[in-house]
């Protein structure tokens, strides 16, 4: 079935006459049209993609479902949004409250003439669960992430530049035909306990730890994948932490089954780091949805009450971040399945000492 078709279906089940949407990523997901400049318009029984004439041959080339339809000056946007809504017997629009309150205000104005109503979780809902498709892409991804932390392992040495490692990972991915993700993170001892920090002319000393987080974009679905290392020689108390925060994230990766709730495994994490008293180190999210986007629907949260369903991609990276020591964070990327969880970034986690 497609994204379009299972659209319908949800719109059917929630009364939801009509919808327009206007997010890039959503528009992507239900047509397959990735130029900058679209609006989608669905109904149980017709939709439409309008766009300007800059992507004549690009709507043609991606879109086959929706009927594409192309507006060019003087005629606007709007005038064209309105014309097919009337056409396609519409009244009453729901809208994505994701764009902002002063585009919404404007079209609403400029388009008085049907009622408009928000559309609330029907996208953000069906994107949470991958199709085959989406997981085979996402798998492509991961694949290419693995391929990337194998390459730049071997650039993790005492006096190598942080900043030089961030920028081999992106050369990395562009040569693959692949896009970043998201901005690397490269970060080097007590930089490590920074969770998002950037990569700095700081050289790799020996007894660093050393967290590269990176993922790739390819053919519109990311990856995320996160390794730590220690330069030269690991003591006691790197093992010790990096030993507690392996064991959280192996045992979570497994407790991804269909019918838990994603708070408590994410408490999972927590008891087990609070095993050696480093619970206090770890302030965000065991994870986050994965898809079209690094930080798809979804998430792995004290904060977020979700039962876990077959077709779901999460990432899972407990992280132990200690000032003026360093940080620790092992992450992986997981499809929820109706059997076991497929773990499908495959770069060794055992801790590895370069």
């Amino acid at each position: 079935m497609s994204n379009l078709q299972r659209l319908r279906e949800s719109m059917v089940r929630e009364n939801v006459p009509a919808i327009l949407i206007t997010d890039l990523l959503n528009i992507r997901w239900v047509s397959g049209f990735t130029g900058s400049t679209a609006i989608v318009l669905v109904t149980p029984n017709d939709a439409c993609l309008i766009t300007d004439s800059r992507y004549t041959l690009v709507a043609k080339q991606q879109v086959s479902e929706l009927d594409i339809v192309i507006f060019a000056r003087p005629q606007t946007l709007e005038e064209c949004l309105a014309e097919h809504a009337t056409k396609y017997g519409v009244s009453t629009i729901a809208f994505e409250t994701s764009q902002s309150y002063a585009a919404h205000q404007k079209r609403s104005a400029a388009l008085s003439q049907f009622e408009w109503i928000e559309a609330g979780e029907i996208l953000t809902n069906l994107r949470k669960i991958k199709t085959h498709e989406e997981i085979k892409r996402i798998k492509a991804a991961c694949q290419l992430a693995d391929a990337c932390m194998e390459h730049t392992v071997r650039l993790i040495q005492e006096g190598v530049k942080e900043f030089d490692i961030n920028l081999d990972i992106e050369f990395f991915y562009r040569r693959h035909g692949a896009y970043l993700a998201f901005e690397p993170i490269v970060v080097s001892g007590p930089n490590s306990a920074k969770p998002h920090g950037k990569a700095s002319d700081r050289a790799l000393q020996r007894g660093d730890f050393v967290t590269v987080d990176c993922g790739a974009l390819l053919d519109g679905y990311c990856s995320d994948i996160t390794r730590t290392f220690v330069v030269g020689e690991a003591s006691e108390r790197h093992r010790e932490i990096y030993d507690q925060v392996l064991r959280a994230e192996i045992e979570c990766c497994d407790a991804l089954r269909v019918g838990k709730n994603g708070r408590d495994i994410d408490a999972h994490a927590r008891a087990v780091l609070a095993e050696k008293g480093l619970d206090q180190y770890f302030g965000h999210g065991l994870g986050h949805g994965l898809g079209m986007n690094v930080h798809d629907p979804g998430g792995l949260s004290p904060t977020v009450d979700q039962p876990l369903m077959a077709g779901m991609v999460f990432t899972v990276e407990p992280g132990v971040y200690i000032e003026d020591f360093g940080g620790v964070r092992i992450e992986d990327d997981v499809h929820i399945t109706d059997i076991e969880p497929e773990i499908l970034t495959h770069f060794p986690k055992e801790l590895i000492i370069v």
